[in-house]
């Protein structure tokens, strides 16, 4: 059976986004010690070119990820998280912040990850992201791999 993933754009202070977020956060701190909640500070100054999402199977929150701005036409990929594995909800969640980028005049994303991170880089890479040298505050980081890929 197929289950669907619906995607909504919410505020991440939203009440229904905080659970998945918190989740994300405490996978990441077990897994890599740390939350990532520090690269996600900056969003309070919400504008048209930042976007926020949820996937939703049923009335379960399975899922989130967003896009903040780094120039008028680039974008960056942040709180990617799936709460379950292979069941295409990441990608789901890639496939419309992709859509929605290119809606609002992205040409670009980028994004960063931890090299540990296997099942995301692999996952980027499959989305045909390319490793790209790392940019930002990432540019000593040797834990960070950076990704961007071109949507023109």
């Amino acid at each position: 059976m197929t289950q669907t993933i619906s995607i909504q754009t919410v505020n991440p202070d939203d009440k229904k986004a905080l659970p998945i977020t918190e989740k994300l956060s405490e996978n990441l701190y077990i897994r890599f010690g740390s939350d990532g909640k520090n690269s996600f500070q900056d969003w309070q100054n919400y504008n048209s070119k930042f976007v926020f999402v949820i996937a939703q199977i049923d009335n379960e929150i399975v899922g989130c990820g967003a896009i903040r701005p780094i120039s008028e036409t680039m974008g960056e990929v942040k709180r990617m998280y799936s709460k379950y594995p292979r069941k295409r909800i990441g990608q789901t969640i890639l496939s419309f912040l992709e859509t929605r980028a290119k809606e609002i005049g992205y040409e670009e994303l980028i994004l960063e990850t931890r090299i540990q991170n296997q099942e995301a880089t692999q996952f980027y890479q499959k989305s045909n992201y390319k490793i790209i040298p790392n940019y930002g505050k990432y540019v000593n980081n040797t834990k960070a791999i950076c990704f961007g890929k071109n949507l023109i």
